[in-house]
């Protein structure tokens, strides 16, 4: 799988998201995060393609994700 594939834009929930992980890469620059490369924790080098690290704005973010699908 190509690594854009897994760069998630923050407009949108996908199927494996919660507070403490994303399905996909949330990172502006996935090159600078600490976690780029680790397997079980970096999206890019797990099996199930999830981030176990995501960005600190990561939280933020999907609960403003959740109240938009709950208005939808």
């Amino acid at each position: 799988m190509k690594k854009e594939s897994l760069l998630i834009k923050n407009n949108e929930l996908m199927p494996g998201d919660s507070l403490l992980q994303t399905f996909g890469c949330r990172h502006s620059n996935p090159d600078i995060c600490s976690n780029n490369g680790i397997p079980e924790k970096c999206a890019f080098c797990s099996k199930d393609k999830i981030c176990k690290c995501p960005p600190k704005s990561w939280k933020k973010i999907y609960i403003e994700l959740i109240k938009k699908e709950e208005k939808e």
